[in-house]
């Protein structure tokens, strides 16, 4: 349904293998209940169905990329990909640049230093980088 966060219908999911970002609750708005760290927002179409397969057959997530491609550099030209930064007092390095399903905008994403991220390149199921 319709979410305060972000435009369009989103779906309510909790994970039972990956690591979530939330409980079900966004920004202080309860959406759903879940355990803490299980629950995402996805759009319908980054779902798809899960069936049983045989061992050995591909699936789509088999033969798709890893991750979302990235801009070399921001519009403006101030951050590029590789580049160190601080980030609320935390050193980390440009790892993705671009669009994101989640908002508008150009978004950076960051591969902090020490493990103090909310998330691990992957939001709410899409692939933006790995770390």
């Amino acid at each position: 349904g319709d979410v305060r966060f972000a435009e369009g219908e989103w779906v309510g999911l909790e994970l039972t293998d990956d690591p979530g970002m939330h409980d079900g609750s966004v920004m202080g708005i309860p959406y759903f209940d879940c355990p803490a760290a299980k629950g995402v927002f996805a759009q319908s179409a980054q779902l798809m169905e899960v069936t049983a397969r045989a061992v050995g057959a591909a699936t789509a997530a088999d033969e798709a990329p890893a991750t979302l491609p990235s801009k070399e550099a921001t519009a403006e030209g101030s951050f590029s990909l590789g580049q160190e930064v601080m980030w609320k007092g935390n050193k980390g390095i440009v790892r993705y640049i671009g669009d994101v399903r989640f908002a508008a905008g150009e978004w950076v994403g960051l591969e902090l230093t020490d493990a103090k991220g909310v998330h691990n390149g992957k939001v709410m199921g899409v692939p933006y980088f790995e770390c």
